[in-house]
């Protein structure tokens, strides 16, 4: 019976420096040889993760929470963010003085021209500060965008009945992704697997954030890193051991997948 692995990136896939453990590679590419599936479900844009895809030779990924999903290459399922709402956010967001950053399947761009926050939680990922273009939303789809704002602020937006075709998932102390509502990785998990016609025993996905726990609890068998906050892990079938303890690969050992 055909199985499919769903792969988080961040603190799951690459340690805590971004970088992808040699034993994680190897185990991936154990996974494969032996006829599973791999796939990649992520918080991220498609262009933030081309190099690792490629250095694990993975063309099927959940990406955007959910939102813009491809299988071997080709898109299957796209929920973009509603145009008018976005600019109601960015007028709102604005006022506050909380910049954003608007995202497609390609590139990036910043409502503003610099911003510490974002600098600083876009530094996190490895990635430069974007360029500004704050009408970047207009006349193209944003599959999601990212609202910089400190905890203590966000109420201003995820309160409001303003927002009813946004969610809001919290990934930085400085930032937090907005997405359409009822968009998760579980649902773009969902598209993938309909199209493949897998049943939901077969399918397992290993995570370690907020954005996760949803995947975690959709699938067939849910893993939590060890590095995992305690709600993740509780949200999880099973717990294998931090992404720097080797995790990925005792936890497909321990599935007997590798």
């Amino acid at each position: 019976m055909k199985k499919i692995v769903f792969f988080d990136i961040d603190g799951t896939l690459l340690d805590h420096e971004k970088n992808l453990p040699d034993s994680t590679k190897e185990a991936i590419d154990k996974l494969k040889k032996n006829g599973t599936f791999v796939a990649i479900a992520t918080g991220r844009a498609p262009f933030m993760y081309e190099n690792l895809r490629s250095e694990l030779d993975i063309d099927s990924f959940v990406s955007f929470n959910g939102q813009y999903v491809v299988f071997e290459n080709e898109p299957i399922y796209r929920n973009p963010l509603k145009t008018a709402e976005i600019e109601k956010l960015y007028r709102h967001a604005q006022s506050n003085g909380h910049p954003l950053v608007f995202m497609n399947e390609k590139t990036m761009k910043s409502s503003v021209t610099h911003h510490p926050f974002i600098e600083e939680s876009m530094g996190s990922l490895k990635f430069p500060h974007p360029e500004e273009d704050h009408e970047f939303y207009t006349g193209r789809e944003l599959y999601q965008s990212l609202l910089f704002c400190e905890e203590k602020d966000e109420e201003k937006y995820i309160s409001s009945a303003a927002y009813p075709h946004f969610g809001f998932i919290r990934w930085h102390p400085y930032s937090v992704d907005v997405l359409p509502a009822g968009g998760s990785k579980a649902e773009g998990i969902k598209q993938m697997i309909k199209r493949l016609g897998f049943d939901l025993k077969d399918v397992y996905a290993f995570g370690d954030g907020l954005n996760d726990i949803e995947m975690l609890n959709a699938v067939g068998t849910g893993i939590a890193m060890g590095n995992a906050e305690e709600v993740v892990k509780k949200a999880a079938d099973r717990v294998t051991s931090g992404v720097d303890q080797e995790g990925i690969w005792k936890g497909l050992k321990e599935l007997q997948l590798i």
